[in-house]
């Protein structure tokens, strides 16, 4: 059973979809994830966006993948299908990891009055790149591991399924299609005893 749950959308910004390093793969999760989104919100389950928001003296920017997901540009921006609501949360980051010099944890920490949230439900680009990344520091850091089957994607499908298998074995993810996680959400609606903010 998933407890205090909680959404985490990473990278699906427009450079990355459909922009400057576009995944062509990528548009195939998109209702998937607006599914999990739409349930998430329903039943006062927290939903946080991971976003690359580089400098464009970050490294991943000049020595690696180019420009990219520069702060302030349209490329860094989420994509329309899936733009956050009022009530989501926005965490910004400089390489890999969503927790690396973020505020992620400790806004994780604060859900659930004060108990924080437990199970990462985690989603986006690219299965082998930030979301395994983000996997692995929220395995440190001992939260349980839910990865979207259908919501994660990769350049190719052997990246793809290399990252999957990968999170399953050293992070112990539960890897789960969209419509399983969204029934356990759904089951849950009455077992959420404290609003995850007050």
């Amino acid at each position: 059973m998933f407890d205090r749950m909680c959404v985490i959308i990473i990278d699906m910004l427009n450079d990355f979809v459909i922009g400057e390093l576009k995944c062509d793969r990528a548009l195939r999760i998109v209702p998937g994830i607006k599914k999990l989104l739409e349930a998430a919100r329903r039943n006062n389950v927290p939903v946080i966006y991971c976003n690359d928001a580089h400098y464009p003296h970050d490294f991943e920017v000049v020595h690696k993948w180019g420009g990219h997901a520069v702060k302030g540009t349209k490329g860094a921006e989420v994509i329309s299908e899936l733009k956050p609501s009022d009530k989501d949360f926005i965490v910004e980051k400089r390489t890999y990891s969503g927790f690396f010099d973020t505020g992620l944890d400790s806004l994780l920490r604060s859900f659930y009055g004060g108990d924080g949230a437990k199970t990462l439900i985690l989603c986006g680009i690219h299965t082998h790149i930030c979301v395994k990344h983000t996997a692995a520091d929220a395995f440190f850091r001992g939260y349980k591991i839910v990865v979207a089957r259908d919501g994660v994607e990769a350049f190719t499908q052997e990246d793809h399924e290399q990252g999957l298998r990968y999170m399953e074995y050293f992070y112990n993810a539960k890897i789960m299609a969209i419509d399983d996680i969204v029934a356990e959400i759904e089951k849950q609606r009455n077992l959420i005893s404290k609003p995850f903010c007050s």
